[in-house]
């Protein structure tokens, strides 16, 4: 008997370190990914309608140094440092000259401070494998901060400081009522040169195409370079917009082509990495294609618009629903599908677990159809 006690013992004792180990290192091999961290949430500060800037004669804008004195405080710069392969690493008879197998490399980027508890919005690609995170403020201060969650898919990593004092934090802006034409304000930290702002006008509303499937960007042409990444878009009252992630350009500088996260995407998305160390998005398991006027034609379809399903995963939520090769989908829950675009976004948004209405054409019919909504990111990852 103190045999099978003592065996029984070591078994457990393994099993909690096994488990402490995966739970310290690899959580998302857990059932239900990553676990959720006990941090509070935070508290954000809703802008109201942002003021006229300065007029000069004519009417004519003149100033923005009012919005500039009230969003820079917020902004800081990150330098995040990444442990990457030594390119020299095995060249013989330089070994003593370039190191070992590995060496530091540098990241830096933009941040924006979004609450009084140290809440930052970033870039996930500024933050990516990054083993030390360095966070500096327009007013000195500097520390490191940690990853409380980042998530590829939008291009948006959340990190939390502790600093004593309190924080400069930045108001958050009202997506909606942004217009094309607009004036708005990049800031950052472009090339490390120091915090720089930038001036431009929103020159287009939910453009996508820009890296994500699942939202629509604000296009400006405010000035956007490397650094910038993770910093702010600000509207004329000085409140938080957009997080700026990517330039379209040929030189690798800008070329008056930025995208910004929409501040409202960015929010949703650190919320649930804060409440569930993850962001949950709806699957549904069906492969799209554009439906064009000529494809239409030559497969006899009687849908003008909406998205054709080329394929369907087999015991997917699709499939179990009856969803079908050469259907057209025309809604989810209550949003309309155009293009690709519009379903991605629109399944993306479903809560996984829940049922939700699809209307698809099937020939000359139009049916609704209920899906049980999967998980993409869980799907994702046992693929």
């Amino acid at each position: 008997m103190r045999r099978i006690w003592l065996v029984f013992s070591q078994t457990v004792t393994v099993a909690v370190a096994l488990l402490f180990v995966v739970l310290t290192f690899k959580p998302e091999w857990l059932p239900g990914g990553r676990v959720p961290l006990a941090l509070p949430m935070p508290t954000l500060i809703q802008a109201a309608a942002p003021a006229a800037a300065a007029s000069g004669a004519g009417g004519a804008l003149s100033s923005f140094a009012g919005a500039a004195a009230q969003a820079a405080p917020a902004v800081v710069s990150i330098m995040a440092t990444k442990t990457g392969a030594n390119p020299h690493a095995n060249v013989p008879g330089f070994e003593e000259f370039f190191g070992g197998g590995s060496r530091a490399q540098l990241g830096l980027g933009s941040g924006v401070i979004v609450s009084p508890e140290g809440y930052l919005l970033t870039n996930h690609h500024v933050v990516e494998g990054a083993s030390e995170i360095e966070v500096q403020l327009t007013d000195g201060r500097s520390t490191t901060a940690r990853v409380v969650g980042s998530d590829p898919e939008t291009d948006i990593a959340v990190l939390k400081i502790e600093l004593p004092g309190a924080l400069p934090v930045m108001r958050l802006g009202d997506v909606r009522a942004l217009r094309v034409g607009d004036p708005v304000l990049a800031i950052g930290n472009p090339f490390n040169v120091g915090q720089t702002v930038t001036a431009g006008i929103v020159s287009a509303l939910d453009r996508t195409g820009a890296g994500s499937q699942f939202q629509n960007f604000i296009q400006t042409d405010a000035a956007i370079n490397p650094g910038n990444s993770g910093g702010a878009l600000v509207d004329a009252g000085g409140a938080l917009v957009g997080i700026n992630t990517a330039i379209f350009s040929r030189s690798g500088g800008s070329m008056g082509i930025g995208f910004a996260v929409p501040v409202d995407t960015a929010r949703s998305v650190m919320e649930q990495l804060i409440a569930g160390g993850e962001v949950r998005r709806g699957w549904i398991g069906v492969e799209p294609r554009e439906l064009t006027p000529e494809l239409a034609e030559s497969l006899a379809l009687d849908a003008k618009s909406g998205v054709l399903i080329a394929g369907v995963l087999q015991n997917g939520p699709a499939a179990k629903a009856g969803l079908k090769p050469g259907d057209v989908v025309v809604q989810v829950g209550e949003r309309p599908v155009r293009v690709a675009s519009d379903l991605f976004a629109a399944v993306a948004s479903l809560e996984p677990g829940k049922s939700a209405p699809v209307v698809v054409q099937r020939g000359k019919e139009r049916v609704s159809l209920q899906v049980q909504v999967g998980n993409r990111s869980r799907e994702a990852r046992a693929r």
